[in-house]
């Protein structure tokens, strides 16, 4: 009667597995069903006609100025800086660790002043560089075209 209510060790993991698996699915489910109806809102308003707002689509905004962030953020002489400053560091490094376990200072400098030297070269190539001017300088409207930017239409000749 004892073999009948023993636990087998392997059913709480098992349970504890199967059961995340069940709530991923059903949030998985879930999100497609939230962005389907999302969609289906969207494509609703731009068969009526309207511009939908960044804020309909969130997501979606969010990526695209994460993207331009990304795009402004990494620009050649920064990226050339960056490079520059970090190959000076393991250059300097490389410098440090031969000459106190080699005790071979000649090589320790030969080595690690190959990436510094490097290094340099990179930093220098950034401050050689012009900045890049960010590809769109202000806000953007998402409503009717600007005054500056396009003038208005003539309206076209009437034939009666």
């Amino acid at each position: 009667m004892d073999e009948m209510y023993m636990v087998s060790p392997f059913l709480i993991p098992i349970t504890f597995i199967l059961g995340a698996f069940l709530f991923i699915i059903i949030k998985t489910l879930s999100k497609a069903r939230v962005r389907e109806l999302e969609i289906r809102e969207r494509i609703a308003m731009i068969e009526r006609g309207l511009v939908p707002p960044p804020e309909v689509d969130p997501r979606g905004f969010d990526r695209a100025m994460n993207r331009m962030d990304r795009r402004e953020y990494r620009t050649g002489s920064t990226r050339h800086r960056r490079a520059g400053v970090t190959l000076m560091g393991v250059g300097f490094g490389l410098m440090v660790l031969i000459a106190f376990t080699a005790r071979e200072p000649s090589v320790a400098i030969g080595v690690g002043g190959f990436l510094v030297v490097m290094g340099i070269a990179f930093f220098i190539n950034s401050l050689m560089e012009s900045p890049v001017e960010p590809p769109y300088p202000g806000p953007r409207s998402f409503g009717a075209p600007s005054s500056a930017s396009a003038p208005p239409a003539a309206d076209p000749p009437r034939r009666d």
